[in-house]
């Protein structure tokens, strides 16, 4: 059974991320799977019996509402800092970049949390869309457009609508995930909307070796879109030995600093993860235990 606070909760999210969405109310509904006119019922105050229990669900998801309140504090780490730089950078300038980095750093963390603060800021997670139809329907809806009827009138809205939101930046998470096909997409869109709006692509090394590969065997379309992401990687992890386990006590140390709750001692829990080089995530269990 769907509480009503749950509702409650659920719709203010809703109507504060509204102002962050350049479209129409009616637009912006769409990413949630409901009508305009369901939405202006929602502004209006009502909760009760204008959606289904599985809608309430739906949008709560997306807008990842927790019943469980959780206490991890997002951490300005350098590594947030800057992902938020580039990311501005991209949207400003309707530029492109690709981030290739080592897992667990919170580079997915830090884009999820960087996006709800900006206008027409669009995340997607590569890894739930690897086709091509997957993915241009994924990034439809997250846009707020229909992504029902002919495939190619789907991408033809899209293009069209990128261009007319104001500076939009797409955060391609776990790019490569993404099929060949899918990844081709990419230089479709990008020419579509060059100029109008910034692509953001994050991976692991994976991404990096899937692009190169593509790269050196000639594959149709790696090159051009290497290209089109500015011809370089970004990476913010350090490369030197002593430089990266100095990134990684202090990147390690402030998330602890602001999630430890435990009686188990900061340092020993940060000298646990140095000393079998594990991440964030690993962290997170430590800690976890710890309180």
């Amino acid at each position: 059974m769907i509480t009503s606070e749950y509702k409650n909760n659920v719709r203010t999210a809703l109507l504060n991320r509204r102002p962050n969405f350049g479209g129409t109310n009616a637009q912006f509904a769409k990413i949630y799977g409901i009508s305009g006119a369901i939405y202006s019922r929602l502004q209006s105050g009502e909760t009760e019996k204008i959606i289904s229990d599985s809608q309430w669900i739906q949008i709560g998801r997306e807008l990842e509402i927790n019943t469980r309140k959780s206490n991890w504090k997002i951490v300005r780490t350098k590594v947030y800092t800057e992902i938020e730089d580039s990311i501005n950078f991209c949207q400003m300038y309707s530029s492109s970049m690709v981030l290739v980095d080592d897992c667990g750093i919170g580079k997915t963390c830090s884009a999820k949390n960087i996006v709800k603060s900006l206008t027409n800021g669009f995340y997607i997670d590569c890894s739930q869309a690897k086709s091509k139809q997957q993915f241009v329907k994924l990034l439809a809806k997250t846009i707020g457009l229909d992504n029902k009827g002919k495939y190619i009138d789907v991408k033809s809205n899209l293009k069209y609508y990128l261009n007319q939101l104001d500076h939009p930046i797409i955060i391609l998470d776990e790019a490569g995930d993404l099929e060949y096909t899918a990844f081709l997409e990419l230089k479709e869109f990008w020419n579509a909307t060059d100029g109008f709006c910034g692509w953001f692509m994050m991976g692991a090394d994976g991404l990096k070796a899937k692009i190169e590969k593509g790269i050196n065997s000639k594959k149709v379309g790696f090159a051009e879109i290497f290209s089109r992401f500015s011809d370089e990687y970004i990476r913010i992890t350090p490369n030197g030995i002593a430089d990266k386990k100095a990134f990684r006590q202090e990147l390690l140390q402030q998330v602890a600093n602001a999630n430890s709750s435990g009686t188990i001692p900061i340092d020993t829990l940060v000298k646990k993860c140095l000393d079998k080089e594990t991440t964030l995530r690993h962290l997170d269990t430590l800690l976890k235990i710890s309180a």
